[in-house]
């Protein structure tokens, strides 16, 4: 953990009094932490607490200019491995949610592109309330982290869910942040996602509900963890993670061409992209017009990746496919991983609510030869692709 760079944020509420503790413990650790507090935090804990722990100045008004040769709050955005908000209000996510920077903190958080992860803390209903919610959902949409608050008696008198997280359980998460930074360190991991799409004409094909979120989540988390990404691509509306080598595709020929000129390089291969089984005998060279009712197109059946993956598969790779089912979730699973020779299987319903396609979150089951290994429930896509390859790190 020596000379990882923290920029801890400390917004205005009771739970600020934490923060010295947890700000103690990461500069024990070695841990360089720069602090910036909200005009409110000040009202519940001193600066000078905070410098004197952290052996840092504490920035606090954005117009604080100590040093001519630099702007303050893009050197501190500049200078972090990691952005640490404990205890994060309701305001602040607000803002964050909504790009408004109105102060050191907001704007130095706007600013950075060190990872983001918030220690939320505040009253039950506060933290229940849609609009809170809806904020921390977009957020996570965007990668933004969250520390879990506790559940239990509260500073205003109420009981339930909105206590900041104990200052040793965040420590201890961002211990096992920058450890899982180097779970896939040397490895190189090949990710499909996306749909594919089948030309029945020139303006007309088939395809399918997937937006590729899921494996593009993955990617980022794959090179969170130090692995090199190489992410095959189907037609997707999203930005790809920063650092991936993007391979564009269309058909599901060229995703079989692409994923098997790369396959001999690779150690992990993570199928989560939703492949079409079928494409026209006879792709037309015109526009169809509507001659007729009926327009009957007849389907030939596209090459299998997984299978062929499969087959190909060396000693020591790992091969994880996705099965996106509507019934018999288990046993359908379990059967494609059997006739693909896959390590193991991402299945989901996506007829369960929350775990579609086109939307930010997911639930799945992993399953090996033996049967299930373990479920997640409902959770953002690119929490639950943090959970996935930090498994899969451990598997290797």
């Amino acid at each position: 953990m020596e000379k990882k760079r923290i920029l801890l944020g400390i917004t205005g509420g009771i739970a600020a009094y934490k923060s010295a503790t947890i700000a103690s413990k990461l500069t024990q650790l070695g841990m360089d932490v720069r602090t910036i507090m909200t005009k409110a935090a000040t009202e519940f804990i001193t600066p000078l607490t905070l410098q004197t722990l952290t052996r840092n100045p504490v920035a606090i008004d954005t117009f604080d200019e100590r040093d001519p040769s630099r702007v303050m709050h893009i050197d501190l955005a500049d200078h972090a491995d990691l952005v640490l908000v404990a205890p994060a209000t309701a305001n602040i996510i607000g803002k964050m949610a909504n790009g408004l920077a109105d102060d050191m903190l907001s704007t130095a958080i706007l600013a950075t592109e060190a990872p983001i992860v918030l220690a939320p803390a505040m009253n039950v209903h506060m933290y229940q309330n849609a609009i809170v919610q809806e904020n921390m959902k977009k957020l996570a949409s965007q990668g933004v982290q969250y520390i879990e608050p506790g559940e239990g008696q509260l500073a205003c008198g109420y009981v339930g869910k909105g206590r900041l997280a104990e200052p040793e359980d965040i420590v201890t998460w961002v211990q096992s942040f920058f450890a899982h930074k180097h779970l896939l360190s040397g490895k190189t991991v090949l990710i499909t996602a996306g749909p594919t799409i089948e030309a029945i004409d020139p303006v007309r094909y088939l395809s399918n509900h997937s937006s590729g979120k899921m494996g593009y989540a993955l990617a980022s988390a794959a090179l969170s963890a130090g692995a090199k990404v190489i992410l095959v691509s189907g037609p997707v509306s999203l930005t790809p993670p920063n650092g991936a080598e993007i391979i564009q595709v269309k058909s599901a020929q060229e995703m079989y061409d692409a994923v098997l000129s790369h396959i001999d390089n690779v150690d992990i291969v993570m199928k989560a992209a939703a492949v079409s089984d079928y494409r026209p005998k006879e792709v037309l060279s015109q526009k169809r017009k509507k001659h007729s009712d009926n327009w009957e197109i007849e389907l030939i059946k596209n090459p299998d990746i997984a299978y062929e993956v499969g087959k190909r598969k060396r000693a020591g790779q790992l091969l994880i496919g996705f099965a996106a089912e509507t019934e018999n979730i288990e046993r359908y699973a379990r059967e494609k991983l059997e006739k693909k020779n896959m390590d193991f299987i991402v299945a989901n319903n996506v007829l369960q609510e929350g775990a579609g396609f086109s939307i930010d979150t997911n639930a799945v089951s992993v399953y090996g030869k033996d049967g299930l290994i373990s479920a997640y429930p409902v959770m953002p896509k690119r929490t639950l692709a943090e959970k996935l390859i930090k498994w899969v790190g451990e598997q290797l």
